[in-house]
């Protein structure tokens, strides 16, 4: 290939600008330090990549070392001549002789994800597009990975050293490592792949926000995202791949969450093998080691060793409590998993739930001590979490069971569980049935204003409760009365009704009762009710009396309102039926049930008027057909909102007025206009809905207008539908308004039909289904007008019980 010239303004490799074959001297200098620059760190990452496979391969010597009982020089010919056999080169060979000497979950996650490398099933001929990965190279990387965060000073650059030899091959952009807070909170401990400005941005996650890691803590499976667009959770990095997959796994070790290890994809991320999540785990299980180291420094790190208070110390912290402690300890599997939690310490004020002595209870595992708590109240889970996260937990009234002999003996306790360095303090306040017993009885008393009594009749000892004092109104202090010296402290009027209480008690010797106005020193007077049974001895002789005394002052005097509630109520009854038999006179001559048909030439006009079923909701609907001066005919229908004396006067206004504003001569949407001022100003702000036409004899047209109101209908032949609907709004809910005009020009034997609301209202159907049943039933055309208004009120399936008005007329 022949070399082409570069173009005009172009920038040869070194920096320098290239212009009609010279170069810039100052441009020059800048490309040669930007290449200068760029060597340098190519060879500070190979440095680092080849002191991170000398320290592997010198770990290695040392395990031939120890398994060859040989010494160093021996061990390094050994290496060199195993790697020949092998043909690997040395740091791959190292790796795995690591591997197989550790036995630790990275070697375990190493071999089974080469596992991925060809499938049992999978044909030699025919392997996957990329090919299966490196087996050496792999194991490399992940040990690469674990030297780097080992050796790491910092979190910063293990997320660097993550990123690099671990999760970039996997197509992973970005990486984050958070540390988790005892409050809940999260730090960015570390980041990666992620600009400065970004990272500086989430810097600190405060409790309860509900973020991608937030959501990876709380479970302990993690979270593997598809897509970020799926979840709507916020998180770092989230604009620059809004599309992008995502996982957040708990960074923990031995039970204990110290972080959250975060990883971006920049595609949506599929599901993935066993063996990757295991890869991924394993990582999370390294940063785990990091975060745990972090977390024995001091925040101002100086990296001396913070102080922490051990078991001894929270023991004696457990024993100055007052209220019932437990120390426990995590107890592991062989594999430094949490399986439990040993009792390591209990306090003296420690009760166990069963009745146990403190020292069977101590030194046993919890689970073991109370094998149903797990199931029952989930205070296992509980207890493992906050040593899990560090987060403390508080719970009221929480159910505690012990098993004893096979049967569960259950309490309730107020629990609270802390941690503390590597151990918990679990406080519980187990609640006492005797005393939460009294305490409800106390309450109880309090809050019916009950007070006892006993008095011993042979020595005259007298004792009353608290409550029975406060009855009194004496101080606790003072002497109680006895039951002879009642009458002394009751009103005179009740000396008869106290008398026949204390004879039927002392003499006759049963239980007795009775009510009394009792006179407090206080001058306060209460109304008491007063309950005693007697108590005998063996020989059937009374001895003592005991009671309670009830204040009913508040039952009297709602006794007393009552009665006069009941009174007044007697009264509002007969003033409601007068006033409602007012209103149907009132309605019923202004419009009667029947009426007339109208002389009008050329025209037959019916109307049909049904009242509620109710009479108290005497409506007011209205309606019109009247004969003009001009030999127009007045069609009008009409619904005032509300029922009562009210509505049926505000429709008296409204007819009459409209009555005689038509004989101006003005058309119906002028005389809606003027009828709305009516309404607004001159009936009480009254509002109503309203239809009004105008029908010409001579020409067989109608011109009309509607105010908020349903359109009239009209029948022609055997169809029936609405008409168009004229803009104008109810009357009276502004002080001027304007009317649209529709006129509509009639044939012979056509029907229109003018009607309210109540025709047609279904509480259960929407306004559209039941005006398409009045169209049905419309279809139908008796012989006579008459007879087709009364099918259409026979046949209406209105349930409203409303008024309801019809106006029909029928060219002829």
């Amino acid at each position: 290939m022949h070399p082409t010239a570069p173009d005009p303004g172009s920038v040869d490799p070194a920096g320098a600008e290239v212009a009609g074959g010279a170069a810039h001297p100052t441009a020059s200098r800048v490309g040669r330090l930007a290449a200068t620059v760029e060597r340098l760190r190519r060879e500070v990452r190979a440095a680092q990549a080849e002191a991170d496979g000398r320290a592997l391969i010198e770990l290695a010597k040392g395990i031939l070392v120890e398994r060859l009982r040989c010494g160093p020089a021996q061990a390094a010919r050994q290496l060199a001549e195993l790697t020949e056999q092998a043909g690997a080169t040395p740091l791959e060979f190292a790796v795995e002789v690591i591997n197989q000497a550790s036995r630790d979950r990275l070697s375990e996650v190493t071999t089974a994800f080469l596992n991925l490398a060809v499938a049992p099933d999978e044909k030699e001929d025919s392997p996957s597009p990329a090919g299966p990965p490196d087996r050496h190279s792999c194991a490399v990387r992940l040990r690469a990975a674990e030297s780097g965060a080992l050796a790491a000073d910092d979190t910063q650059a293990v997320a660097d050293s993550l990123l690099e030899h671990a999760l970039t091959p996997l197509g992973a952009v970005a990486v984050a490592i958070w540390a988790a807070g005892s409050d809940g909170s999260l730090t960015l401990a570390g980041s990666a792949g992620f600009s400065s400005a970004e990272a500086g941005r989430w810097r600190y996650v405060p409790p309860g926000v509900a973020t991608v890691a937030r959501r990876g803590l709380a479970e302990r499976a993690g979270q593997w995202i598809g897509s970020l667009s799926e979840t709507g959770l916020p998180t770092i990095g989230q604009h620059h791949h809004p599309d992008g997959g995502r996982v957040a796994l708990p960074a923990g070790t031995g039970g204990r969450i110290h972080g959250v290890l975060e990883i971006a994809w920049p595609t949506p991320l599929d599901p993935q093998p066993p063996q990757i999540v295991r890869q991924v785990e394993a990582l999370a299980e390294l940063c785990a080691h990091t975060l745990e180291t972090d977390a024995l420094l001091r925040p101002d790190g100086d990296h001396r060793p913070r102080v922490l208070p051990d078991v001894a110390e929270l023991m004696d912290l457990a024993d100055g409590l007052h209220d019932p402690a437990l120390v426990l300890v995590p107890h592991l599997d062989g594999n430094g998993d949490l399986v439990d939690f040993r009792i390591h310490h209990v306090n003296s004020r420690f009760l166990d739930p069963a009745g146990r002595p403190r020292g069977v209870v101590n030194g046993s595992l919890l689970l073991e001590a109370y094998p149903m708590a797990a199931a029952e109240s989930e205070l296992f889970d509980r207890i493992e979490r906050v040593y899990a996260t560090g987060e403390p937990f508080r719970a009221h009234r929480m159910r505690l069971t012990a098993l004893v002999d096979d049967v569960p003996l259950a309490a309730v306790a107020d629990i609270n569980v802390s941690r503390h360095a590597n151990s918990l303090l679990l406080i519980w306040r187990i609640e006492d049935e005797t005393a939460r017993l009294a305490s409800l009885l106390q309450h109880a008393q309090r809050l019916g204003r009950i007070g006892g009594f006993e008095e011993n009749l042979l020595t005259g000892e007298i004792t009353w409760n608290g409550q029975l004092f406060s009855l009194y109104g004496k101080p606790p202090s003072s002497t109680p009365v006895p039951l002879e010296e009642l009458p002394a402290h009751a009103h005179p009027d009740d000396a008869v009704a106290i008398g026949r209480f204390l004879r039927t008690l002392l003499h006759h010797r049963r239980p007795a009762s009775t009510a009394f106005r009792l006179q407090r020193p206080d001058g306060v007077t209460r109304h008491i009710r007063v309950a005693a049974e007697p108590v005998l001895d063996a020989g059937g002789r009374l001895f003592v009396v005991r009671g309670a005394y009830q204040d009913i002052s508040a039952q009297h005097w709602t006794e007393v309102a009552l009665a006069a509630t009941r009174d007044q109520l007697a009264h509002t009854e007969q003033q409601a039926t007068e006033r409602n038999r007012l209103t149907l006179q009132l309605q019923h001559a202004i419009m009667p049930p029947a009426q007339a048909p109208l002389e009008a030439p050329g025209l037959q006009v019916a109307v049909r008027y049904r009242p509620a079923e109710t009479e108290q909701l005497v409506g007011g609907d209205w309606y019109d057909a009247v004969v003009l001066p001009s030999r127009l005919v007045l069609l009008c229908v009409g619904d005032v909102a509300g029922h009562g004396i009210e509505a049926a006067t505000s429709m008296v206004v409204l007819r009459n007025a409209l009555r005689g504003l038509a004989v101006t001569g003005a058309g119906p949407g002028q005389l809606l206009s003027w009828l709305n001022m009516v309404a607004h100003h001159l009936t009480g702000s009254v509002t109503a809905t309203a239809v009004c036409g105008l029908y010409d004899p001579r020409h067989h047209t109608l011109r009309w207008a509607r105010a908020g109101h349903l359109p009239p209908v009209l029948v022609r032949g055997d169809e029936a539908a609405p008409l168009p609907l004229a803009k104008g709004m109810l009357l009276g809910a502004v002080p001027e308004a304007t009317y649209e005009e529709h006129e509509l020009q009639l044939a012979v034997d056509d029907t229109l039909l003018m009607y309210t609301d109540g025709l047609i209202e279904r509480r259960d159907r929407s306004l559209e289904e039941s005006l398409a049943h009045l169209l049905t039933t419309a279809r139908t055309v008796p012989p006579t007008l008459d007879q087709q208004l009364d099918r259409l009120l026979t046949y209406s399936r209105s349930d409203t019980d409303d008024d309801t008005c019809i106006v029909g007329i029928r060219v002829a």
